[in-house]
């Protein structure tokens, strides 16, 4: 994913610099409208809680017939995972890499590629979101 209105200023590491307000980023990042959207038909309330990770486990996966809905939802489960983290994992935040891909970046320094691990999740239910986030709140 290419994230152009973050710009593209770099540090010398090549990582793109997030804005001086990562706060934004991080509110931009959480928007994720599609799964919102769906997961408020199925009567889900997403309120960035490792809880709401498992009630989206629970939802019928109808997104699954529609080739056009699911990358786009996958995305967003990926990046509300990545809100999730970033919100209740202490030090946990977000990293933008060169190409425009976010990414969690945890204190011990592992990365986690939400978007490809949401994608999984909308294409298959596995892993599910509460176990990955479990696994990754463990580290």
């Amino acid at each position: 994913m290419n994230l152009p209105f973050l710009g593209h200023r770099h540090k010398k590491n090549g990582d793109a610099a997030l804005p001086a307000d990562p706060e934004s980023v991080a509110a931009l990042l959480s928007e994720c409208e599609l799964l919102r959207a769906q997961a408020d038909q199925a009567g889900v309330r997403l309120d960035d809680t490792p809880a709401s990770l498992e009630a989206l486990d629970q939802v019928v996966p109808r997104w699954r017939d529609d080739a056009e809905t699911l990358p786009g939802l996958g995305h967003d489960a990926g990046l509300y995972l990545g809100t999730v983290v970033v919100r209740t994992v202490p030090g946990a935040r977000w990293r933008i890499r060169p190409g425009g891909e976010p990414v969690v970046l945890l204190p011990s320094g592992r990365e986690i590629e939400v978007a490809d691990a949401g994608l999984e999740w909308a294409a298959s239910g596995a892993p599910e979101l509460s176990q990955l986030y479990a696994e990754i709140a463990e580290s």
